[in-house]
């Protein structure tokens, strides 16, 4: 009974400094990062999600052209705040990786949570088939067919490790919107929070407008990348086409370091 309870103390020991460790590489990697002294590179990773011919055509097509928008938007947005580097991001795109990243819990538990994190670490780690730089963000784009699957699962972006799931459609057609979403969740991996309300997907005022003093405040004419949605009323949002319908508000851009 003894040495039952003296093994367990070792295992949530050892537990515990890994947490440690990759906390502390977690911070040093925020800090190198959000200096913006150097252009980051995010790879994309294309997943094949339902396994169908049509999603995996339209991956055979993919090329890093197809997430230009990505590049422009955010050197746009730099230069709206005086950011000290031209391109802030360069993308660029990986082989199609098999499988598909393990799902966050339901539990949403801390401790589940925390080991699903270290799982999706070490996922990513052993997929990781770009033949190039080390990534500083790996961005793995799930694609789905909508002719089979109208409604995606939540995207999500990890501060802690630098990772992006993003849930996308294999269509051209919606290309400019996925790129929305990956911008958002990049955004997510360099420390900006969500600025909507989960319960409604209604973009949460001031911080989630684009134009929080505009005069009426409805309709918006853009999205805050971060509060996801053009407010049309105070109960009515649409998700921006493109990157060309966005921006990013000042709350986003303190979360990042673009301002003091």
């Amino acid at each position: 009974m003894a040495s039952g309870r003296f093994f367990r103390h070792i295992r949530i020991t050892i537990l515990l400094l890994i947490l440690f460790f990759v906390a502390m590489n977690t911070w040093l990697t925020r800090v190198r990062t959000t200096d913006w002294n150097d252009s980051l590179w995010m790879v994309i990773y294309p997943i094949n999600g339902d396994g169908n011919q049509a999603t995996q055509q339209y991956i055979d097509s993919l090329s890093v052209d197809a997430f230009d928008s990505i590049e422009t938007f955010l050197a746009d947005q730099a230069q709206r705040y005086r950011v000290g580097i031209a391109d802030p991001v360069t993308v660029r795109l990986a082989p199609q990786v098999p499988g598909v990243p393990p799902m966050p819990p339901r539990n949403a538990a801390t401790l589940s949570i925390m080991l699903w994190s270290l799982q999706l670490r070490y996922w990513a780690f052993t997929h990781d088939n770009f033949d190039g730089p080390a990534p500083d963000i790996q961005m793995f784009v799930v694609y789905h067919d909508p002719g089979q699957k109208q409604h995606l699962q939540h995207s999500l972006g990890l501060e802690k490790g630098m990772i992006g799931v993003v849930n996308a459609f294999a269509s051209p057609a919606m290309a400019s919107r996925n790129n929305v979403v990956i911008a958002h969740e990049f955004l997510h991996t360099v420390g900006a929070s969500d600025k909507y309300d989960p319960a409604t997907n209604q973009p949460l005022y001031p911080a989630g407008f684009a134009e929080p003093e505009r005069q009426p405040l409805y309709p918006q004419r853009r999205a805050e990348i971060m509060g996801g949605r053009i407010p049309l009323s105070a109960h009515e949002a649409i998700m921006p086409k493109s990157l060309s319908a966005a921006s990013i508000g000042t709350e986003t851009a303190k979360e990042i370091r673009w301002l003091d």
